[in-house]
């Protein structure tokens, strides 16, 4: 009996450096590399941007800016009731002529650029959504009952797909995970930033032991099979307790 071949992980296009204009500009440049990063794009004439909503820092006059809900509304509205979280994306256009624009994350940490080309799907956690462009399209969906109740991360997530080009950040630096066929990894949701749609994963005890597992501060974890790819951070902003 033939045996079938085996699984191959997914094949992934190569992450870009940044995309370069005809005149030889780079479209778009990660400036200060580092704990405080900042994302600089340029827009062509007719050219539509998206980013999370306050992550403008500065932009041309050229530009216009406004608010856009992204898909999913009823999920998006039900999210914002439960978490608070502003639901609303900034959308920059180059309707005047060509411009530059400015952005910042949230927390200290790291930006990626990830080239998406419609042959996956990557559901991001709360807070690892920076920008992207036009082609990207983003969605609120709900992780589940039992997920939604002991993730880090809460009910809703953020499903981004089509083709373009999509920045992630995080707290921390971006750690890129590629798993083969059938490998597994522990990972601690606090430092999950985003991860391929068709991943299996399940939420386990630390260790065997409910009271291990709280004392030692790690509690829960997501178990991930591969194939595919999960970006980390490097910090977990759920571990960074205020000063008193």
């Amino acid at each position: 009996m033939t045996q079938p071949p085996p699984a191959q992980p997914p094949q992934y296009p190569q992450q870009p450096q940044q995309y370069q204009q005809a005149q030889a500009l780079p479209k778009f440049e990660i400036l200060h590399p580092g704990a405080y990063p900042i994302l600089l794009y340029r827009l062509s004439h007719g050219e539509t941007f998206k980013a999370s909503a306050g992550a403008m820092v500065a932009m041309d006059a050229e530009l216009k800016l406004t608010a856009k809900m992204e898909g999913g509304f009823i999920q998006a509205m039900a999210r914002k009731f439960l978490t608070s979280e502003n639901v609303f994306f900034q959308r920059l256009t180059a309707d005047k002529g060509p411009g530059t624009a400015y952005f910042a994350p949230t927390f200290p940490g790291g930006i990626v650029p990830v080239q998406l080309d419609g042959s996956f799907r990557l559901r991001i956690q709360k807070g690892g959504y920076l920008a992207s462009t036009d082609g990207v399209t983003l969605e609120t969906i709900s992780q589940g009952l039992s997920k939604g109740l002991f993730s880090k991360e809460g009910f809703f997530i953020l499903r981004a797909g089509g083709a373009g080009l999509l920045f992630l950040s995080s707290y921390g630096d971006i750690h890129v995970l590629d798993l083969p066929p059938g490998k597994q990894m522990f990972i601690d949701n606090g430092h999950l930033v985003a991860w391929d749609e068709t991943m299996p994963y399940s939420i386990r005890l630390a260790t065997k032991s409910v009271v291990t597992s709280l004392t030692s501060g790690e509690g829960l974890v997501c178990t991930f099979t591969g194939p595919g790819r999960v970006y980390l951070q490097t910090r977990s902003p759920q571990a960074v307790k205020p000063a008193k």
